[in-house]
């Protein structure tokens, strides 16, 4: 996931501390990366659809910075839904700065993270399923290629709500084979 050659430059005993994050709409999942060690650490969402600079900023600070008490990271790699536009990663990008001013930080949408995550440096075609569904293909660096979702009210195939509505939908239908229906009944 972190793409930036900066990090392999520096010397070896340098202390560093890494902050990754992997932001939707509902919820951010960060990665502290500090001394060999990795700490998750789990915040409400940081989308730039619903969360203004201040707020964005206001939620790390009340919900992020207590756990991790007093590390203060030198590189942040923000991955989120919303972050397409420059408009959108410039916003996040001054939130994060504004909780971590002495830290380098790298704003890209959701997808360009999965990519780094799931290929590396190698190209691929990567996709995220849930509400805000998308694909695309990796080259390595950056999605070149993208079909994104239609989001909720019209593409919302991979999420939860869907998935779920496929199921009920079958077992009303009586679609399932009778192994499967005989199981649904008995739970």
């Amino acid at each position: 996931i972190i793409s930036s050659s900066r990090l392999f430059q520096r010397k070896k005993d340098e202390l560093m501390s890494i902050l990754i994050a992997d932001s939707g709409s509902t919820k951010c999942e960060w990665c502290l990366l500090q001394q060999g060690k990795k700490k998750i650490i789990e915040t409400q969402g940081a989308s730039p659809y619903f969360l203004n600079e201040t707020q964005l900023a206001e939620m790390m600070e009340r919900e992020l910075l207590p756990s991790l008490k007093k590390a203060q990271p030198s590189d942040i790699f923000f991955y989120g839904t919303g972050c397409t536009a420059a408009s959108t990663k410039a916003q996040v990008k001054r939130a994060l700065k504004r909780v971590f001013p002495q830290a380098k930080a790298e704003v890209e949408n959701d997808l360009t993270g999965a990519g780094r995550g799931v290929c590396g440096k190698n190209k691929g075609i990567v996709a995220i399923l849930g509400t805000g569904s998308n694909s695309g293909y990796y080259d390595g660096r950056n999605i070149t290629k993208n079909s994104p979702g239609l989001g909720y009210v019209l593409g919302d195939e991979g999420s939860g709500a869907y998935l779920g509505r496929m199921v009920l939908q079958h077992y009303l239908y009586k679609t399932f084979d009778e192994d499967l229906s005989s199981r649904f009944d008995h739970q």
